[in-house]
């Protein structure tokens, strides 16, 4: 293993370079900050570690944006605005950042080995989904913001002429976005996609456990022409560190965050100073409510994606799941089997469809929960432990899927995000009872219900207390619909024209004729 400086106590002295290339970005040691069309260190020196979660090894230092780094990444961001960005039509726009697809999709291959060495998962997950997505979530702004209309009146004034009134977006200005570290560059587009599409600039605060598709980003976007100061990377922490620089700083004008819910608290506390507005999806403890009369096969298939796929780490994923008493018992062992069938490997093992959680901190915080777990009483169906893994892997960040029956529903693991491979399944005997367990929670972001009665699935979907009901289906998204959390999952909708609410002002314009 590569032995590398303390985390914090870089010695390194600060220095800004012209160099706008990337080594291979899964081998890059260095991992810098991206301000105004350059990839930069900082005035400290500090650095700190980036492992990848298969075995720890060090893989390279990321420099931590302090204040310094943070002002001139807002400074720039604020600057392109009103430069040639800013002069740009919307087609103009658009068609730049069509090219930014098109050049993610030439480099397929450089931000696939980014984004595993990162996080560790399955080379075939991140293909099929976080890097096609992380591509796509710019197309789809880019066809949302060319086609989207503004409502339009025309009234009669007093003295009997007539007025017209008509809406006008325009960009809210600089946008700060904090992003997580389970779908590292797809949640990530998610939220830059709209912001650049409706003519904002962004400065990213990426995780600071992954770090590298925001930073390879930054080169594509010199590539295809994107002006100077429009995309904005500062790596680093919360608090006392870029995240709170970011958040705090008073030219930032809306603030836009995935991750954990009391993060998310502290993100809309600092954008209170000046008013600006704030979208955030947050934790959730998402349910899974399965009927008798649902299709057995399909049920039990789309339950072990929600709960299994990407290790547990999807925020969208089921903790909880209810089962209708009389499939219980066949759910539970059906459920096992499939968890137990799942193949524990490195990103490009072909056959591996589970890797390691994203970090040792967040190992320990998961196998915490499958102690308290055996603590209150569960009974421990399959898992709750770390696998058996030869040689250096050992090292790695590795945990059993695991399945839980037996608790109460006041118990911590059924009340609690742990955002791990895991699940309590308990039995239901009435529609009444399962809606009032499901919905007996803080958090409200997803449910997925599993019927073939058709009225059942309408009833039941319209009164979870969640901001997307699945039926029959999980992780099915329809880039256009509205996305967020209701409760304390969340706040504000993102998604087809819902984006451009919080991405754009709308003004009126009032004509009298």
């Amino acid at each position: 293993m590569l032995k590398g400086r303390a985390k914090g106590h870089g010695t390194r002295t600060a220095t800004t370079t012209n160099d706008t290339s990337l080594e291979d970005p899964s081998n890059m040691k260095e991992i810098k900050n991206f301000i105004n069309g350059e990839y930069v260190t900082n005035a400290s020196g500090k650095t700190y570690e980036n492992r990848n979660p298969v075995d720890n090894a060090l893989i390279g230092m990321v420099y931590e944006a302090g204040k310094p780094e943070v002002d001139a990444a807002v400074a720039a961001a604020k600057a392109a605005l009103k430069g040639p960005w800013g002069k740009l039509s919307v087609v103009e726009r658009c068609n730049l950042l069509d090219e930014v697809v098109n050049e993610i999709n030439r480099r397929f291959d450089d931000f696939l080995q980014a984004e595993i060495a990162d996080t560790g998962k399955p080379a075939h997950l991140a293909s099929h989904i976080d890097i096609p997505r992380g591509a796509a979530n710019f197309k789809i702004f880019t066809d949302t913001i060319k086609n989207v209309s503004t409502e339009s009146f025309e009234m009669r004034t007093p003295d009997g002429k007539t007025a017209r009134s008509y809406g006008v977006r325009t960009p809210r200005g600089v946008i700060a976005i904090i992003c997580p570290w389970n779908l590292p560059l797809l949640l990530m587009t998610w939220k830059a996609g709209p912001a650049l599409a409706c003519g904002n600039t962004v400065v990213v605060k990426p995780s600071e456990d992954t770090p590298r598709t925001a930073a390879l980003l930054g080169e594509v976007m010199n590539k295809v022409g994107i002006p100077k100061g429009v995309y904005n990377v500062v790596n680093g922490f919360g608090a006392n560190s870029a995240g709170a620089f970011l958040t705090a700083h008073p030219d930032v004008d809306a603030l836009t965050f995935t991750g954990e819910t009391r993060t998310g608290e502290v993100i809309m506390k600092a954008a209170a100073n000046g008013s600006r507005p704030v979208s955030l999806e947050m934790g959730g403890k998402n349910a899974a409510i399965v009927f008798a009369d649902c299709d057995f096969d399909k049920a039990i298939e789309g339950t072990l994606r929600s709960v299994f796929l990407n290790c547990g780490q999807v925020c969208l994923g089921t903790e909880r799941v209810y089962v209708e008493r009389p499939i219980f018992d066949k759910f539970v062992a059906a459920l096992k089997a499939g968890a137990e069938g799942m193949k524990i490997g490195v990103p490009d093992d072909p056959a591996a469809n589970f890797g390691p959680l994203v970090s040792k901190k967040h190992q320990e915080k998961v196998l915490s929960y499958y102690k308290v777990a055996v603590e209150e009483g569960a009974t421990v169906i399959t898992g709750g432990g770390v696998p058996d893994m030869p040689g250096e892997l050992a090292e790695g960040c590795w945990v059993q899927p695991t399945i839980w029956t037996g608790l109460p529903e006041t118990a911590r693991v059924i009340k609690e995000e742990i955002f791990g491979p895991c699940c309590h399944i308990a039995p239901f005997d009435a529609e009444d009872e399962v809606l009032e367990k499901a919905n007996d929670n803080k958090y409200g972001l997803a449910c997925a219900i599993w019927t073939q009665d058709v009225s059942r699935a309408h009833r039941v979907a319209q009164k979870m207390e969640v901001g997307i009901s699945w039926v029959n289906s999980w992780f099915l998204r329809d880039l256009r619909t509205p996305f967020g959390g209701s409760k304390q999952s969340g706040i504000g909708r993102e998604g087809g024209v819902h984006s451009l609410e919080f991405y754009t002002d709308l003004k009126n314009v009032c004509i009298k004729l």
